[in-house]
Formats: structure tokens, C-alpha cells, sequence
């Protein structure tokens, strides 16, 4: 199941600009069994009729049409466990081969999630692939492609020591203290959807009663919309089901910069990392290998 290379450079239908703005989409759909990669590409197909939509039997063939060939993808749709360069692997070189395009992991395994978070990919669906998740995740690429197109301001974060944001200059004025952990809770998920229960779960420990939980966080999650409508920001959050992420391009922080390579950024970390909270200890263990022993 592999696709017949060609340099498309020169041609329109895949100006890196028409990727969101109704121009034809290509999609990568990479799978090394061939009956769940036909299932893939049909499912791609089917969520979105107008994309050309090729397939890879590995993540080293599409990385080479990136690579020699001149394809530049929107979206890859990718196993992760495959025989020459799995998609975990995929991730950190794509990082390098184009930077801009979205990563979907499609697996089985559920526990390659939070792996996937780490490596920052765009979205994470289960086997056997429908084209309503497929849909579902190319609606939300669209949402957060036209939020990041926006010309505005991008909120600032400090994460390293204590966490603090900012708006122009200044902090930003949060009603409560939980509604500001909120924000710090999903900046240090990166742009990946978190639910109600890993949220509550990651926030408060012991919690005894779920229902008044979740009730909590509506609340907050109500009252920091409320506070980004207010300084015309309201687009940075993201809602879906019982799910909750940001657009991480619309925040410039140092733990972002750190992430990708800035040294300036890599200095300044001193080893405490939104030190008011708890559950921000297993990131900050994250960042001591990674200073110890930067990824190439």
C-alpha cells in the first residue's frame, strides 16, 4: 500500500496556504498492515471527500516523500508501532523534516497516549479508524490552524520557579487562585485535550466526590473564559465533549522555548518549574533528563 512519488512542489493544490482555506488537503495515512492502511486512507477519504489522500506502508516512505520527493502534508495519520521507523520516531523527525505539519497517531494501544502528549503530536484516535473521529480530528486541526493564523498578541507564561501570566506586559488579574492553576494545568499539557476526571485527578488529590468535582471545574472553567474574553483571548481555550485544551501557538512561554532548543530559555531553567504546584513535579523531572541529556 504505497503511493506513486511525485515532486508537487510547483503545484498549487498544495500551497502550504490552501491547507485550511477550502484548497485541496494531502493527507498521509501510514499503516504497515495493509488492510488497516486501506481502512485508513478510505476512512480519511470518506471524513473528507475534497483531500488526495496517500497512503505509506511505514513512517521512513512518507518521511522520505517529505524529504526527496517535496510533499508537504497537512495531516499524517500514523500507526505507531511499524517495523522501519515507527511513529513515535516519526514524531522527532518530522519535528526537523516540516515542522508545520499535524500529526494524528492511530493505534490500538491506548497506552501510547501519554507518550504521544510528550512528543506534543496533534491528536490521538483508536483502531479500527471511522471517519467521524477522522472528521472530529480534522475540524479541530482547522480550529486551532485558524486561531494560530489570527494576527494577535499570544498570552505570556512563566513557568519556570513560580507560575505567572501575562497580558501586554502586565499580569493577568485572575477571580481565583484554582482558575489560574486551571490555565498552568493545561499549558503543561501542551495543546493536548485532557479530561474532566484526568484534570480533577491531577489538581486534587483524595477526591471523594466526582460529581462535586466536576462541578468545581465548570465553575472555573467558566470563570477562565471569562477572564481571556476579557482581554479579546477567549479563542485560546478549547472545549469539546468532556475535554479541555488550549492552543499552545497563542502562548509564548519559557517551558515552550525550552522544548524547542531556544538556549536562552534552557539556562534560565533553574530547576523549579511552576513550583506552586504539585502535580507539575513529573514535567520538571522530564526537564532535568532533558537538560541532562538533550534530545539531537
Amino acid at each position: 500500500m504505497g503511493c506513486r512519488l511525485l515532486n508537487l512542489k510547483g503545484d498549487s493544490r498544495y500551497d502550504p496556504n490552501l491547507k485550511w482555506t477550502g484548497g485541496c488537503m494531502l493527507i498521509f495515512a501510514i499503516d504497515d498492515e495493509p488492510d488497516m492502511c486501506h481502512m485508513l486512507q478510505k476512512s480519511i477519504q470518506e471524513a473528507d471527500p475534497r483531500a488526495e489522500v496517500r497512503s505509506f506502508p511505514d513512517g521512513l516512505d512518507a518521511l522520505e516523500a517529505i524529504e526527496k520527493h517535496g510533499l508537504r502534508p497537512s495531516v499524517i495519520f500514523s500507526d505507531i508501532i511499524m517495523p522501519k521507523l515507527d511513529g513515535l520516531k516519526l514524531a522527532v523527525r518530522l519535528k526537523a523534516a516540516d515542522p508545520n505539519v499535524r500529526l494524528v497517531f492511530v493505534t490500538r494501544f491506548a497506552g501510547y497516549a501519554l507518550e504521544a502528549y510528550q512528543l506534543h503530536v496533534s491528536g490521538y484516535i483508536l483502531k479500527p479508524p471511522k471517519a467521524e473521529r477522522i472528521q472530529e480530528e480534522l475540524r479541530e486541526l482547522e480550529r486551532r490552524q485558524k486561531a494560530c493564523d489570527q494576527p494577535e498578541e499570544r498570552l505570556q507564561a512563566r513557568c519556570f520557579g513560580h507560575f505567572e501570566v501575562f497580558w501586554r506586559g502586565k499580569p493577568l488579574p485572575f477571580g481565583r487562585q484554582q482558575t489560574k492553576e486551571l490555565l498552568a494545568f493545561l499549558i503543561d499539557c501542551r495543546g493536548s485535550y485532557c479530561s474532566s476526571e484526568e484534570i480533577i485527578a491531577g489538581m486534587w488529590e483524595d477526591v471523594q466526590d466526582l460529581k462535586a468535582a466536576k462541578h468545581r471545574l465548570r465553575n472555573l472553567v467558566s470563570d477562565l473564559r471569562n477572564t481571556l474574553r476579557e482581554i479579546g483571548m477567549e479563542e485560546l481555550l478549547l472545549h469539546r465533549r468532556n475535554q479541555l485544551a488550549i492552543v499552545a501557538e497563542l502562548v509564548d512561554c519559557d517551558y515552550y522555548r525550552m522544548l524547542d532548543g531556544n538556549l536562552e530559555a534552557i539556562n534560565a531553567f533553574r530547576g523549579e518549574y511552576m513550583a506552586q504546584y504539585s502535580w507539575a513535579e513529573l514535567t520538571k523531572g522530564n526537564l532535568f533528563f532533558r537538560v541532562a541529556q538533550p534530545i539531537e
